[in-house]
């Protein structure tokens, strides 16, 4: 034998989808599981209470937003600027050498301002550094 439906009222459900509440939450609100609003979201009314009613949330949502915005709240004109005017952070780690040109790198060492004792000393180093590579 089935087990009773459950009553699951359509203005509650309607306060709770408005409010943008999960399927978690709708089911744990009426004591049923998530797989039993899945199944009733598959009925016609239901589903279309669900999406009206949380459609309507974001509306109200994004109404207060503008009215903070545009009543000079910062945050809130950051966070509309971003997610409808697709405005974005942009941190420029850009270097340039001189006057705006690339960085000139010298990758040949001058080995003429060594002493001689400096370029020996460099010498048995490099030679040294070759023999680990080697072996």
């Amino acid at each position: 034998m089935a087990r009773p439906e459950s009553k699951i009222d359509l203005v509650e459900l309607e306060k709770l989808c408005g409010m943008q509440c999960t399927d978690e939450e709708v089911a744990a609100f009426f004591g049923v599981s998530t797989r039993t609003i899945e199944r009733r979201r598959r009925v016609e009314r239901f589903r279309e209470v669900m999406e009206r009613a949380k459609a309507k949330g974001r509306v109200s949502v994004r109404r207060n937003l503008f009215r903070l915005a545009s009543g000079g709240n910062v945050a809130a004109a950051i966070f509309l600027a971003k997610n409808l005017l697709g405005y974005r952070d942009v941190l420029s780690s850009e270097h340039s050498g001189p006057n705006g040109g690339p960085i000139p790198i010298d990758a040949r060492p001058d080995y003429s301002k060594l002493s001689d004792e400096d370029f020996e000393q460099l010498q048995q180093l490099s030679a040294k550094a070759h023999d680990r590579r080697d072996s």
